[in-house]
């Protein structure tokens, strides 16, 4: 056969990005075709996406071009004078408040591809989430990205010791805590399940239960922003395979997506939570697995607070690689050319 030399229609929407994936949790890190979208703020940036460009997220996050776990990174200008960029998180759900594998990934494609550059083995991005600042130091060797490691928004327990009663499940016990997200964490074992990949389809059906149950039960809101006051997800937890690990994760966010990664935000959460109960002082690091194995490292980096309660400003550990290059086009004949979801 011949190469192909076909092009889309001038007229046809086109996207670009790159491909990556952070600890098997991947990321869609879009390079064109998006327009900027305004705001003084991130948050500014992402209503206004929310509300005109919606169907772009559709259009790369749920099939065709995407799946039901699909996850993207749109990068903007930042919101401070002394940051280097700003990004909007998207799923299947909507847009994120904050990402830590997708930091983690950004960091590594904007570094290793030369969308920023920086010199050094160690460079520091300043990036402007919804959530706020955080920053993150690439670990470089040999030329690449090896690792990166990122301060996250300051972190907290919202509220602990609380019981609800689920539908299929029974009473769950569980707390909130604020990692750049809030979320539910329980513990897997009392509900009789396992945390590992053949887990998944029961681990989502819990997780939207328990999601569903609890933000009913329970109104969650933000200290000082409202846009930020909601439940991402549920995070059930467990003992480690790997008996050097502290113990495993699964987290169920947005519309039943099941986290690949340890989850950034989510062990930053953790990290408040183990420090409050005092069993992680700061400067001692805690690896945390993911269904399929792979680790964060998460450690307490500083002690502070959000609007009276009391915090930590987790500083979390990971690694990602890249994995292609992609072109997307809308053909606007296509009746599904915006994306369905199916789950």
């Amino acid at each position: 056969m011949n190469h192909p030399t076909w092009s889309p229609p001038p007229d046809w929407p086109q996207v670009t990005a790159i491909e990556a994936h952070t600890a098997g949790e991947p990321l869609r890190v879009i390079t064109g075709g998006i327009p900027e979208p305004p705001g003084a703020t991130i948050l500014e940036k992402r209503r206004f996406f929310r509300e005109h460009l919606d169907h772009l997220r559709r259009a790369l996050i749920w099939e065709p071009r995407g799946h039901a776990d699909m996850y993207g990174a749109l990068p903007t200008a930042p919101a401070t004078a002394d940051g280097d960029l700003g990004v909007l998180f998207l799923h299947n759900e909507g847009l994120s408040s904050m990402c830590g594998h997708g930091i983690i990934a950004l960091t590594t494609v904007a570094l290793d591809t030369g969308m920023i550059e920086r010199d050094g083995d160690d460079p520091v991005l300043r990036i402007d989430t919804p959530a706020g600042r955080v920053t993150a130091t690439a670990h470089r060797r040999g030329g690449r990205v090896r690792s990166v490691s990122f301060r996250n928004v300051p972190s907290y327990v919202h509220f602990a010791g609380r019981t609800v009663d689920v539908p299929g499940l029974g009473t769950v016990n569980y707390q909130v805590a604020f990692g750049g997200a809030y979320y539910a964490f329980v513990e897997a074992g009392p509900l009789g399940l396992g945390l590992e990949p053949g887990d998944a389809s029961r681990l989502i059906d819990a997780g939207r239960r328990i999601k569903m149950a609890v933000a009913e039960a329970e109104e969650i809101r933000h200290p000082s922003e409202p846009d930020l006051g909601f439940l991402y997800g549920v995070i059930f937890t467990g003992p480690p395979v790997d008996p050097a690990h502290h113990s495993r994760n699964a987290c169920i966010f947005a519309d039943g997506e099941l986290d690949r990664s340890p989850t950034g935000t989510g062990v930053s959460a953790r990290a408040a939570i183990h420090h409050r109960d005092g069993s992680l002082e700061p400067g001692r690091a805690m690896t945390i697995e993911s269904v399929l194995g792979t680790t964060f490292e998460v450690q307490v980096a500083d002690i502070t607070d959000i609007d009276g309660f009391p915090a930590v400003v987790p500083e979390v550990t990971g690694r990602a690689h890249i994995t292609g290059t992609s072109r997307f086009c809308i053909d606007p004949d296509d009746p599904l050319g915006e994306g369905f979801f199916v789950r």
